[in-house]
């Protein structure tokens, strides 16, 4: 894999027409039979949405639009007129963005700085959010011969998937906003698969728009006043 691409093929076995990757993940995680669910997800999560150039962009739209509202809201603090005021960011991972969407208020004494949701970026994650989340589910149930290929294909180090792995069953299960937001899937979702049981419920594998929106619903815990609540 190159630097400008996402071109990955990890060679996983065919599975039978039968086969369900949902049946059973979503509480039972991975003591049952379906741990044999890998080609799927990687040749399409990997091949198609990390290499999906009109994903990104559709992102960086959604993002323009999620700022332009909040712009229209005004200040929070003073109800002053907000001008935008982005920053560089250059998330690792395929994309090549390098700003990020942000507002300050144009009241003098005020100037307080309002960065909207993003469906681009995790918080302040070095890697896009999309790859956070993707990989995140990908590695779930490999062996570490597998791992190690999916590391040295992605190029990403060894103790930042664990870093990952940590976060998602630890700080964002414990968080405010999984504790209200997983009473919206029925049947329940098992938090030891995460973020792979809930790729699975948003469907995501089967089009761009399915990860827009599981995107979209990860977009309230990436504002830095979120994101607080979601870092050591």
């Amino acid at each position: 894999m190159g630097d400008g691409g996402w071109v990955v093929s990890l060679d996983f076995p065919e599975q039978p027409d039968s086969w369900n990757p949902r049946r059973g993940l979503l509480c039972e995680g991975f003591f049952s039979p379906i741990y044999v669910l890998k080609n799927r997800l990687e040749e399409n999560w990997c091949q198609c949405h990390l290499a999906d150039q009109h994903l990104f962009q559709l992102l960086e739209k959604v993002d323009a639009d999620l700022t332009e509202q909040k712009r229209q809201e005004g200040c929070l603090l003073c109800g002053g007129t907000l001008h935008r005021s982005d920053y560089d960011r250059k998330p690792r991972g395929g994309p090549q963005w390098d700003t990020r969407f942000s507002l300050c208020c144009a009241r003098v004494g005020c100037r307080r700085r309002h960065t909207p949701p993003s469906v681009r970026f995790l918080g302040r994650r070095v890697y896009a959010g999309l790859v956070v989340v993707l990989v995140s589910a990908m590695i779930h149930g490999l062996k570490p011969p597998r791992v190690q290929r999916l590391r040295e294909v992605l190029g990403i180090d060894r103790r930042t998937l664990e870093r990952w792995r940590q976060w998602w069953l630890g700080l964002f299960v414990g968080s405010s906003f999984w504790r209200e937001a997983r009473a919206r899937f029925m049947p329940p979702l098992c938090p030891k698969t995460l973020p792979l049981s809930l790729c699975l419920s948003f469907a995501v594998e089967e089009r761009r728009d399915r990860l827009l929106d599981l995107l979209r619903f990860l977009a309230p815990i990436t504002t830095p006043t979120a994101w607080k609540e979601l870092v050591n």
